[in-house]
């Protein structure tokens, strides 16, 4: 029987072939629903060993790309301090947009394009796209059954190891693109990392309603010719309250020992999530006290599936191309996108709160929000 998913295919382009570009490439074969009708990046020679890497049409400019009346959805994969130019045209061309996060760097600019999408009747989607993940569906299902309590606390980890001490300028992908460290580096690891984990509470616990933070600079010393001044801040942590009354203490940074775990704090049982950055990564929980399991501690927690059963294709563990793929369905069923522009402007709101040193203090209060996201359907 022919594959239905195929006739309902919806076009989308790559701007930007980077980095991150190769990891979306390898995961749109989990995803036959959607079709690259070709990329453009400002750069010659990365634009052409994407081509011929993925077997993908290169478009000779950016013009001609939001030109194209076949393109649905641009995907913008370039680096944040160019999401802002790239995003604002798209939606000028009237496309959807699904851009890597954040939507911008500046929250106001993050505002500004929800703004326009909402006025030109487009989609503005983001990543991460962790949330629509097995193990986050499955920790959500837990808490939506009560089968941990009344949730009264989260610790949050987003450690990446210390970054100085790596060769991060040797760090090269399939299609040969180096890893962008001197933006990555000035963008931050709040900015870069801090979605994967508040999405993730955001979707469980509603939008933060206070954000006290404190955010520095721990490595002075430049990190492969990035001089100490265009570094951004290395260490964040933030406490957050959130609308359902439950606090979180995030950490970020790229100093301390690599640990990206969740832990969930219940009145009767306690989960545990062992990796943000994997689909299936294990999902455990253990009774409160401790010791009700007889001393057995942690016990794993059986993932939701998301039809079909058939292994994806997860390079880094992470399907990069299900948020593309919600905000194709949304187009097509006519209703929000999970990961809506409210969401991500909320996101990129407390990033920045967080990640600025001059925030420390009286705690701040978010002035943005958003509507409930829905949970899967094949995780309800």
């Amino acid at each position: 029987m022919p594959d239905e998913s195929v006739k309902l295919r919806t076009p989308i382009a790559f701007v930007g072939c980077g980095y991150v570009a190769d990891y979306y490439a390898l995961t749109l074969k989990n995803h036959p629903e959607l079709e690259l009708v070709g990329v453009f990046d400002k750069n010659p020679d990365r634009r052409k060993a994407f081509s011929e890497t993925f077997g993908a049409y290169a478009y000779s400019s950016l013009d001609d790309l939001l030109s194209d009346d076949a393109v649905t959805i641009v995907v913008n994969l370039t680096n944040p301090q160019s999401h802002y130019e790239i995003s604002k045209a798209a939606l000028l061309h009237d496309k959807h947009v699904y851009t890597e996060k954040p939507i911008c760097v500046e929250f106001l600019k993050s505002q500004e394009l929800a703004s326009l999408a909402s006025a030109r009747g487009r989609h503005l989607s983001s990543a991460p796209c962790t949330v629509l993940s097995e193990v986050a569906q499955t920790v959500w299902k837990m808490l939506r059954k009560d089968f941990v309590g009344t949730v009264r606390l989260v610790y949050a980890e987003m450690d990446d190891g210390l970054i100085h001490q790596m060769n991060v300028d040797e760090w090269t992908n399939v299609s040969g693109a180096k890893w962008p460290y001197r933006n990555e580096l000035a963008t931050g690891c709040t900015f870069e990392h801090a979605g994967y984990w508040l999405s993730w509470l955001l979707a469980m616990f509603g939008p933060a309603v206070e954000v006290s933070s404190f955010a520095t600079n721990i490595v002075e010393e430049p990190i492969s010719g990035v001089s100490a001044s265009e570094l951004a801040p290395d260490f964040s942590v933030a406490c957050l309250r959130f609308a359902s009354g439950v606090t979180a203490r995030l950490t970020c940074s790229i100093v301390a020992s690599r640990d990206r775990k969740l832990r969930i704090f219940g009145d009767r049982a306690e989960i545990m999530v062992s990796e943000a950055w994997d689909f299936g990564a294990r999902v455990q929980c253990r009774s409160r006290p401790e010791m009700d399991f007889g001393g057995k501690g942690f016990v794993p927690f059986p993932l939701l599936r998301r039809p079909p059963e058939k292994p994806a294709e997860m390079p880094n563990n992470i399907d990069f191309c299900r948020g593309i793929s919600e905000l194709a369905e949304a187009i097509r069923e006519k209703r929000p996108c999970r990961l809506s522009a409210d969401f991500g402007v909320h996101i990129d709101e407390i990033c920045e709160m967080i990640s600025s040193r001059s925030n420390m203090g009286s705690p701040l209060v978010p002035t943005t929000t958003f509507e409930p996201m829905e949970p899967m359907d094949w995780a309800k």
